[in-house]
């Protein structure tokens, strides 16, 4: 990998989603008890115009909740909330200083998806140490944040859900990535313990944690992994990818919304300060 330095972002627009709304929309309709009905609350979710972010949004919209699209890409968070009859709220997680409007939003939402995450590749000795602050500004200090500012509200309705979408890398190392594996242990034990002191309150929090999920940040990475093992795009998946997976595939970013609103719904109460694997038997072996 020497002297590579890739980044990619997933709190953006545009790539891959929605080929599983359908879907979820028959399902809920034909299996009535299996329902997360979220009506009257207001779910906030990070990076919600693309990938993952998308698909929950979507996912949560169906179930009856007003949506708040949290991007950094203005034109894919306002045509998604128009999209869904949510709203959005335009914002940079690494701006710290300007998230002053997101945290008042965040003061008024029932359910919290923390999403919105980058990634960079690059060995640690030339790892630059503005891009480690931006990745951990983004993926922990801003859910932080966000947590911090929805929990009041939570606490005086006696009912809150936060859904961490960590990754494999969150349970598991990776060479090259230092700041997003950091990044991704820190969400976990941040998680832990939201669901410890919002247990009192009808709080959970968990996480979710896919493996290579079919979006925008794991496609942005396939040509320079290509370059990088001197193999063809199309053999990444296969062989750099999903090489310690049992099932060779990537993972549908409906599958992953599909759990964020399983732990939102009823048969979730008594599931907090843990993680839900998503990974193709990554893990089995």
């Amino acid at each position: 990998m020497g002297g590579n330095h890739k980044t990619w972002e997933k709190h953006g627009g545009g790539g891959h989603g929605g080929g599983g709304v359908g879907f979820v929309a028959s399902v809920a309709m034909t299996h009535p008890h299996a329902i997360t009905d979220l009506s009257g609350r207001r779910a906030l979710v990070t990076g919600g115009a693309s990938g993952i972010g998308r698909a929950c949004a979507r996912r949560l919209a169906a179930a009856g909740a007003h949506v708040v699209i949290v991007d950094i890409h203005p034109e894919a968070a306002e045509k998604l909330a128009a999209e869904l009859g949510g709203s959005a709220v335009v914002a940079d997680l690494a701006d710290l200083d300007g998230l002053d409007p997101l945290l008042e939003v965040a003061g008024t939402v029932d359910v919290v998806v923390n999403n919105a995450g980058l990634q960079h590749v690059a060995p640690l000795p030339e790892f630059p140490a503005e891009m480690f602050s931006r990745l951990l500004r983004v993926m922990v200090e801003a859910p932080f944040r966000i947590v911090s500012a929805a929990l009041p509200g939570m606490y005086e309705r006696g009912w809150g859900r936060v859904v961490n979408v960590s990754s494999i890398h969150g349970l598991r190392a990776s060479a090259y990535k230092a700041a997003y594996v950091t990044a991704k242990h820190a969400l976990e034990g941040l998680s832990k313990v939201i669901a410890l002191e919002g247990a009192p309150h009808g709080v959970t929090s968990n996480c979710v944690n896919p493996a290579y999920v079919r979006t925008p940040l794991v496609e942005g990475q396939i040509a320079d992994q290509a370059a990088t093992h001197g193999i063809p795009p199309e053999q990444v998946v296969e062989k750099v990818m999903l090489d310690r997976a049992a099932i060779k595939r990537l993972i549908d970013p409906e599958e992953v919304a599909e759990l964020v609103a399983y732990l939102c719904g009823p048969h979730a109460t008594m599931i907090t300060g843990t993680h839900l694997v998503i990974d193709g038997g990554w893990t089995a072996g």
